[in-house]
């Protein structure tokens, strides 16, 4: 009996034993199953720019070094996506030079970001940019998926590895051959079309053939060579080698196409009058007179590029500069262009250029002028003046063409008298037309032509003489004494003489300190060269003690907080010795707010301050001259300086 329950037990035991470690085995199983996959965060290079990488939120790892000025940063706090993303990381205090893990996160575009010099980084100031973005430790947030690879907006980055670069397919132009840009959204859709694509029966194999060609074969000598296709699209039809698309073998024009007129290089857009005013017979002329212009034009990737805005209640891109490359097949496009009807909101429509049209994603070339022709039937519903004003600053050279403008019983109906001169870039009339009437635009062809090609006169391109706001601070101490103080007026006018003066050009104004400080004339003051002139020669010496930090916090406050937020803001001080009060902290508050700042320094200037007030690096901003009547030789060096630095810009 006894030895049956000891049996018994022994087998529940057993049991026991047998389930549990079942069990265990089983839990080991599942947790294996459900275990997640550890997050590989990918590694970048310095030069690396947020702009470059297509993820809007994305946990990188940056290399040591990233301190080092090569790596260009743009802005404080918020950066433009033009910027490196761990020289950015850098500089925001996220990371030190050693490197380390981040988080980025992209955010819309903006305008007037703030260079500033932070944790041993210069952020260079930049007036707009598309696409920011921000960053902080790289600590992933909860319910957020990171990507393990990044997503590039080309095919080969200077930080990509192997299998971390999505690309799209592509494929070397050849020479002479203009390569059609993918388009961002088909870069990102890159997923969704592969796999949707028609797949058709295999003809039989043949000797020496291949199943991996799917591109149809060129059909005899073509002007151009024929490039890779785009990405197949759902729905597209995959030809197998041999056989060639009835499009393919339709009569065609084999001349060759242009490259475009070089000796004219300008990003144009045409605003066009869509309203219901116009009606469709103007609308087609509207039309013809484009096409002529496209032709007159030659356009092409070497010379001018043209887009079309037609406005009505809102303005709407037809196409933009890098839709179409040559004038044939720009003027195909007019043709097909339908009018919109609505009202004649001009001043919207010009506001929408400047913001959107002249960027870089829709074919900007930095490199050329942006030119806008306005072509107005009778007269805008909306004012011109605001948005005008703002496109000028932004560099984009406008035109007016106004068809049959109001008679004077009309006139009353005008919300701006004088529209077009309050819009152009110049009232010289060298930017206006004033057609009569619809059967005589077509005169204006070739006048236009010759006007739009001739880029020295194109006034309002943005250049380093002509987009700034430049505040002079000139010491007035007793240690500088009446001569010396012409001396100093004569370098300050010297100076202003080299830059392009006007409201919408270069401004200038000017603070005089000693203990105190005094405004002479604010940016708002004089709009031509000779005022400014005449005003810089009227001030007077006014003597006593050098407070240069107070003079600085002053010339912010009364300066530069009214600076326009697309001007480049330029401080250049002028002192002939030591502050009596502390430096460090109004010139690190002009850094952090956009300012860049010259420092020059005279006789008794110490050099350590100059190096505190100079923008970084300060051996590009700061000067020193033994006496008054060497600071002519300072002239060169800060124009040459400016100048650089305004070249060195990004263009969007």
């Amino acid at each position: 009996m006894g030895i049956a329950v000891l049996t018994m037990k022994a087998s529940v035991i057993e049991m026991f034993l047998v389930l549990l470690v079942t069990g265990i085995h089983s839990n080991k199983e599942m947790t294996k199953k459900i275990k997640r996959p550890k997050f590989t965060v990918p590694q970048i290079n310095c030069d690396v720019r947020a702009g470059k990488i297509i993820n809007p939120e994305f946990i990188v790892k940056c290399p040591a070094g990233c301190q080092d000025p090569r790596y260009h940063v743009y802005g404080t706090d918020v950066y433009a996506s033009y910027s490196s993303v761990c020289g950015a990381a850098v500089h925001s205090g996220v990371l030190d030079n050693s490197g380390g893990k981040i988080l980025v996160r992209k955010v819309a575009g903006q305008s007037g970001y703030k260079g500033s010099y932070s944790n041993g980084v210069q952020s260079l100031s930049l007036p707009r940019w598309r696409e920011s973005f921000v960053v902080s430790e790289g600590k992933p947030q909860k319910g957020v998926t990171y990507p393990s690879s990044l997503t590039y907006s080309s095919s080969k980055s200077p930080a990509a590895k192997a299998g971390e670069t999505t690309k799209a397919y592509e494929s070397p132009s050849a020479p002479g051959t203009t390569a059609q840009p993918v388009p961002l959204m088909q870069v990102l859709g890159t997923t969704a079309v592969e796999g949707t694509h028609t797949t058709l029966p295999k003809p039989p194999p043949s000797a020496g053939s291949t199943t991996s060609s799917l591109r149809p074969q060129p059909v005899g000598q073509r002007s151009q060579e024929l490039g890779e296709p785009e990405l197949w699209k759902p729905g597209s039809v995959l030809l197998d080698a041999g056989f060639v698309p009835k499009t393919e073998l339709s009569t065609q024009s084999l001349e060759p196409v242009s490259q475009g007129d070089p000796s004219c290089k300008v990003d144009l857009s045409f605003l066009i009058d869509g309203s219901a005013s116009i009606g469709k017979r103007r609308f087609r002329i509207q039309k013809q007179f484009l096409a002529d212009v496209a032709q007159a034009l030659d356009i092409g990737p070497a010379g001018p590029l043209m887009g079309v805005v037609q406005y009505g209640d809102n303005p709407v891109t037809q196409f933009n500069l890098k839709t179409h490359m040559n004038s044939r097949d720009l003027k195909t496009a007019i043709e097909k262009i339908t009018q919109r009807g609505g009202l004649s909101n001009v001043g919207r429509a010009i506001s929408f250029v400047t913001q959107n049209f002249f960027s870089k994603s829709n074919g900007n070339r930095g490199s050329a002028p942006n030119v806008a022709v306005v072509m107005v039937d009778g007269w805008p519903t909306d004012k011109v003046e605001e948005a005008s004003r703002f496109a000028r600053e932004s560099g984009i050279n406008i035109f007016f063409i106004t068809m049959e403008g109001a008679s004077e019983n009309e006139k009353q109906y005008v919300l701006e008298p004088n529209f077009a001169n309050k819009a152009v870039c110049r009232t010289n009339g060298f930017y206006s037309f004033s057609v009569q009437n619809w059967f005589s635009l077509h005169k204006t062809v070739q006048p236009l032509v010759k006007r739009i090609c001739d880029t020295d006169r194109l006034a309002c391109s943005k250049t380093c003489l002509n987009s700034a706001d430049i505040g002079f601070i000139i010491d007035g101490s007793s240690s500088v004494g009446t001569g010396n103080f012409r001396t100093v007026l004569q370098f300050v006018a010297n100076l202003s003489k080299e830059f392009e003066i006007s409201d919408t050009d270069t401004r200038i104004g000017a603070v005089q300190y000693t203990y105190e400080q005094r405004l002479e004339f604010g940016f708002d003051v004089y709009s031509t060269k000779p005022d400014v002139l005449n005003a810089i020669k009227r001030v007077g010496y006014w003597s006593g003690g050098t407070s240069t930090g107070a003079a600085i916090n002053y010339a912010l406050e009364q300066l530069f907080k009214k600076s326009k937020p697309n001007k480049r803001k330029l401080m250049i001080l002028i002192t002939d010795g030591r502050s009596y009060d502390d430096v460090r902290i109004p010139a690190m508050v002009a850094h952090h707010e956009g300012v860049i700042t010259y420092a020059i320094g005279v006789a008794w200037a110490a050099q350590d301050e100059l190096e505190v007030i100079a923008t970084h690096p300060a051996r590009d901003h700061a000067f020193f001259v033994d006496e008054f009547d060497n600071l002519y030789k300072v002239v060169p060096k800060v124009i040459q300086n400016i100048c650089t630095e305004f070249n060195s810009q990004p263009r969007n």
